[in-house]
């Protein structure tokens, strides 16, 4: 995908629907250049095009990828990332799912001495062994979901072939009971297993989940250590509802 596509359906994700001639104001391009790209973008179903302009289709005609969800709430979650630092300690051994909360910390982990990351975040990846991280890959096959993401079989055995200090995760959605879900089946399964092969886990929570819903469930807050925010989000929970501790 070209930069200006990628731009435009970052614009598109933030705003869920603008007509042709704002697209073109926001980004500094004539009508007909958006009206081309859009047809683009429309083809490749990551967008639904409308009578005058277009919408963003996360649940119609795929699913979001990691450059499109990278730019959704960018300071928010780099603002989560700086707080889940405080839970790392030199010579940790850490677990990355692939999600983009959790490649934001990722960036700042060459500051720490004798880590050790375990991911299955294919940008993570490249991202950690430019940085001189030891880093390991779980291995495994590219989700037909996520194109981002190893899934599969082996992945699932090399991450129960570990212990860590530390699980780092996020999803699409928090609901007020305290259930997260994700749109991603497949790496649920992954997630569930770094959570129980590690000493402490936290969910990277941006504002942007606590108004989101998807379909495939992932666990409850209350088998969580932390829920890692830019703001409090106490409020937002149902009465009664066990929560760990906020770190924001």
């Amino acid at each position: 995908m070209k930069e200006f596509e990628k731009e435009l359906l970052g614009l598109l994700e933030e705003k869920q629907s603008l007509s042709v001639e704002e697209i073109a104001s926001a980004l500094y391009v004539s009508p007909s250049t958006v009206r081309r790209r859009l047809a683009v973008l429309d083809r490749d179903g990551l967008i639904r095009r409308t009578h005058g302009g277009a919408e963003y289709d996360a649940g119609g005609h795929s699913l979001p990828s990691f450059s499109s969800r990278f730019r959704v709430n960018t300071i928010g979650k780099r603002r989560i990332a700086l707080s889940a630092l405080r839970l790392i300690r030199d010579g940790d051994v850490i677990f990355l799912d692939g999600s983009t909360s959790a490649f934001f910390i990722a960036e700042s982990l060459s500051r720490f001495r004798d880590i050790k990351v375990v991911t299955n975040g294919i940008d993570t990846l490249h991202l950690l062994s430019r940085y001189g991280v030891d880093v390991y890959s779980t291995g495994g096959i590219i989700s037909r979901e996520n194109r981002s993401v190893l899934v599969g079989r082996n992945a699932e055995e090399f991450i129960r072939s570990m212990r860590a200090d530390m699980t780092f995760f996020s999803a699409q959605s928090i609901l007020p009971n305290g259930e997260i879900y994700d749109c991603f089946d497949e790496e649920n399964t992954l997630r569930n297993l770094m959570i129980s092969h590690s000493r402490r886990s936290a969910f990277l929570c941006d504002s942007t989940k606590l108004r989101e819903i998807s379909p495939f469930r992932l666990c409850a807050v209350g088998e969580l250590d932390y829920i890692v925010c830019e703001k409090d989000p106490g409020a937002y929970f149902d009465e009664g509802v066990k929560l760990p501790e906020l770190i924001y």
